[in-house]
């Protein structure tokens, strides 16, 4: 029942999209109630949302993943947008790997238990460290110095030799 959760919950989806695609262009007092709401990128949020209740409602957890991608990413273009700071790509990237980490630790607090908790919160961790370095080297922050992306690098090393020795001494 477990991996039909996911095709059925995709379904779902795809038939409130679809729903969506159509009151919106037949009912011209839903795109005015809703609009501002489903502009770009806005709207990506709102997919990545959708998502997660969809993914909640039907029991697959592991919708929480794609949904932080989605939404996040979405977040990403909406600072964008707002800021007019295109160029904020150039370390914005570096988030990715967070959203994951992020839809990994919902998964694991309902019900995916402690590993996916761990993992989720170790991208978020490596993420969160790859964007100040990558923002910091792009001139974006200015707080940590000129050596801040090589101390949080090296600190982000330790801390990965630490866990794999640490791992590897339990096993």
């Amino acid at each position: 029942m477990k991996t039909n959760r996911g095709q059925l919950a995709l379904g779902i989806i795809l038939i409130l999209l679809g729903a969506w695609f159509v009151l919106q262009r037949q009912v011209p007092a839903f795109s005015e109630l809703l609009g501002p709401y489903m502009e770009w990128p806005y709207s990506l949020v709102l997919a990545g949302a959708v998502i997660l209740v969809v993914g909640l409602l039907l029991g697959a957890t592991g919708l929480a993943v794609p949904a932080a991608v989605v939404a996040g990413i979405g977040g990403i273009l909406v600072y964008q947008q707002q800021t007019g700071s295109y160029d904020s790509w150039s370390y914005m990237w570096a988030l990715i790997p967070g959203f994951v980490g992020v839809g990994n630790v919902i998964a694991g607090l309902l019900g995916g238990g402690r590993h996916q908790l761990r993992s989720g919160l170790n991208l978020v961790v490596v993420s969160a460290v790859l964007f100040l370095v990558f923002a910091s080297i792009f001139g974006e922050l200015t707080f940590l110095g000129a050596f801040g992306p090589a101390v949080l690098l090296i600190l982000l090393g330790i801390w990965l030799v630490a866990r794999g020795l640490i791992r590897r001494s339990s096993d």
